[in-house]
């Protein structure tokens, strides 16, 4: 059985898309798509546009209590927990959608026995021609030959929370304090599976926009990292997003990434801001006492919504 979960936080139509890409797919394991949603007005929008897969049960809404993403995951995973290893679930987010090919290509990964765990390929949808496009193209340019390596050489690396897969059976849940992308392949790496990669495997996303939007969502992920330093399970943790880690696979990728002039000065001003936003990330974990917290957007980031 193959469980396909799509996170949302009250965007209707981007979730419609997410869901789309995944029914024009030739899939033929059995398979449901369970979206997990904290505003009922979300499921009746999607039972009005899925109503015959809603009433086969191909697609089912699981409205949460709002308390956040981990927490909603945990209560749903331990609700679909499987004892077949051959079960794979695939998670992925509302706002984003995925490439046709996706899948079978995360499936053909699980066929070597020693995988636990893969993950898709972000792609931005963001032109490179204004400032904050490109810098989603950088970074994403970059954590992609960063898993590449790290792939080749069957090291453990983090996965994308945009998209990756996991064998079900071995968990039941994981700590809320970080994010699941980092803490969940974490686990399937200390039971020894492996992390794969597959880069064919594309999830679409749109990127912040503005600075307000970029700061917030960069801030609040270097805060889920950090925190995994609070975590025993995680004390011996092999980090992939970190600071060090960012100076050493990008800082010279990020010289060789530029174009033209204009995407020179970009690089130069995205080092400044990734300075900043680390700065000011630790500066709330350290003197504000502001820590990751495991809610839905407490801030919405408006300029990630593909379409609502």
């Amino acid at each position: 059985m193959l469980h396909i979960i799509i996170t949302s936080y009250k965007e209707p139509k981007s979730t419609e898309k997410a869901i789309n890409s995944f029914l024009s797919q030739n899939i033929k394991e059995k398979f449901k798509i369970i979206i997990i949603d904290p505003f009922p007005e979300t499921e009746n929008f999607l039972k009005e546009k899925f109503s015959k897969e809603f009433k086969k049960k191909q697609i089912e809404f699981f409205l949460d209590s709002g308390e956040g993403k981990s927490y909603a995951l945990n209560i749903l995973l331990e609700k679909i927990y499987s004892t077949n290893i051959e079960d794979i679930i695939i998670l992925t987010d509302g706002d984003v959608f995925v490439s046709q090919n996706t899948v079978q290509t995360l499936l053909n990964e699980f066929k070597n026995k020693q995988v636990g765990c893969v993950t898709g390929k972000p792609t931005p949808i963001n032109t490179r021609k204004n400032m904050f496009g490109y810098w989603s193209h950088l970074l994403f340019d970059g954590i992609d030959k960063t898993r590449k390596k790290f792939h080749k050489k069957q090291n453990f690396f983090e996965c994308s929370g945009y998209l990756f897969a996991i064998r079900n059976s071995v968990l039941q849940g994981f700590p809320l304090e970080t994010a699941e992308d980092s803490i969940i392949p974490y686990l399937f790496y200390q039971k020894k599976f492996r992390i794969a990669y597959a880069p064919q495997a594309e999830v679409y996303v749109l990127s912040p926009q503005n600075w307000k939007d970029w700061k917030l969502q960069k801030i609040r992920n270097i805060k889920a990292h950090e925190n995994l330093n609070n975590l025993d399970i995680a004390k011996n943790m092999q980090r992939t997003k970190s600071f060090i880690n960012e100076i050493k696979e990008g800082m010279f990728f990020a010289l060789q990434y530029p174009k033209n002039i204009r995407e020179f000065a970009y690089t130069i001003a995205l080092y400044f801001a990734r300075l900043y936003i680390y700065l000011r990330a630790f500066y709330e974990l350290k003197f504000k006492k502001q820590t990751y917290q495991d809610g839905w957007r407490v801030k919405e980031i408006q300029t990630t919504k593909i379409l609502d």
